[in-house]
């Protein structure tokens, strides 16, 4: 959704109600430790995204609970920014933790290929040179007594 100055404040408004809501109006232990990671809200305010970060075994039964508790959370939100009408709610699970969490793992995991020292072409430098140059001097030989 597009950004300014008004729909950044608007959001962070948003998102401060929405925050209070989950954590203190919404008693579903399928929402325990979730974390609300950002709110977009569209220019009308009649849509409003939210999306929510939690464990990646637990994105099934968070999207089910959220989806459960969407009208209550509807209510009280409309009635706590007091807008003139309250927003749709559209619930997201974001994995952008869970991404940057793997990414991080397979740095770290470095197969032990990019040890290897490569020439120019990216071909490993070392003892399998040799080998393949004779190959293709025999076959240079073998070309050049057929013509």
């Amino acid at each position: 959704m597009k950004r300014n100055q008004n729909s950044r404040r608007i959001g962070e408004q948003a998102r401060e109600k929405l925050a209070q809501i989950l954590l203190f109006e919404i008693s579903d232990p399928d929402l325990a430790l979730i974390t609300l990671t950002g709110v977009d809200v569209s220019v009308d305010k009649s849509v409003l995204r939210a999306y929510v970060s939690c464990e990646s075994e637990r994105y099934e039964a968070v999207s089910k609970a959220l989806e459960r508790a969407k009208g209550r959370v509807r209510s009280l939100l409309g009635r706590a920014l007091g807008w003139r009408v309250s927003p749709e709610i559209i619930w997201q699970i974001d994995t952008t933790a869970d991404e940057a969490e793997r990414i991080a793992r397979a740095l770290q995991d470095v197969p032990p290929t990019m040890g290897v020292e490569k020439d120019e072409d990216g071909y490993p430098v070392g003892q399998g040179d040799d080998s393949g140059a004779q190959d293709s001097t025999d076959s240079e030989e073998l070309h050049g007594s057929e013509l």
